[in-house]
């Protein structure tokens, strides 16, 4: 079986994780070592106790997440905090979390395979964070309604609704861009506006996102922060299986966001 340390090895060359910028608290990398062998897998778009649980309950010696233990910042090691790591150490697990490394991936990234579960071809990067491209865009030629019928079903497959503000039935996608998770931001859509984006794919965003998106003619569809996100742990954790011949599983603890 393998070690942590070949897997950390693994992931860290496949994600460039030293190379991608990402927000300090994101702390991309093994976050939590374990003592044994790695011999099941399991994958997380969000670290929770509900998750090592259920990580734990399928054998698992690794929780593969894309938002990790410390997403909240700097806290006390106390009530939930202190039994979640409790709970770590008891079942000798330790966790990797891959933020935006994982987004931008051109493999298993969460843009890039939801790009392509949508019938989506990328030409370009989009949502641009320091000196990366989040995001995806392209041109299609490709009724609106069955893009949003297409995010729709990735929405339900985990547990979300989509949101899609208002466009009309005949309307076709001509220039699209696409940013997983918390994609829409006023940033975003200036972006998409002096790129002549019509059509703009994230997971979530505020209110105000959806009055702007109108005035700048773009039609935005929100397809839930968890089932965009969803993609690219699940990919990433089949790899890891695949290249060292251990077992995989994904938890599936939808937010309805």
């Amino acid at each position: 079986m393998p070690t942590l340390s070949e897997i950390r090895a693994y992931l860290d060359a496949t994600l460039d994780v030293s190379a991608v910028p990402d927000y300090p608290n994101a702390l991309n990398g093994v976050q939590f070592e374990n003592e044994g062998d790695i011999t099941h897998v399991a994958a997380a778009v969000d670290f929770s106790t509900n998750a090592v649980r259920a990580a734990g309950d399928v054998g698992a010696r690794l929780l593969l997440v894309h938002h990790g233990m410390f997403w909240s910042g700097v806290q006390p090691v106390t009530g939930y905090r202190f039994k979640v790591i409790r709970e770590l150490i008891r079942r000798d697990m330790a966790v990797y979390s891959a933020h935006l490394p994982l987004d931008v991936h051109r493999e298993f990234g969460n843009n890039a395979l939801l790009a392509k579960r949508l019938g989506l071809t990328p030409t370009g990067g989009f949502a641009r964070f320091q000196a990366i491209e989040i995001g995806l865009r392209g041109i299609s030629d490709i009724p609106t309604r069955e893009v949003a019928d297409r995010a729709r079903a990735l929405a339900a497959e985990f547990g979300g609704t989509l949101v899609a503000s208002p466009f009309q039935p005949d309307r076709v996608t001509r220039a699209w861009a696409l940013c997983t998770g918390a994609g829409a931001d006023s940033a975003t859509l200036r972006e998409a506006a002096t790129l002549g984006i019509d059509t703009l794919v994230v997971g979530e965003g505020p209110h105000h996102t959806a009055v702007e998106a109108r005035e700048l003619g773009i039609v935005v569809l929100y397809a839930g922060h968890y089932a965009t996100e969803t993609l690219g742990v699940r990919a990433l954790a089949a790899s890891v299986g695949e290249r060292f011949g251990i077992e995989t599983s994904f938890i599936d603890l939808p937010t309805g966001l």
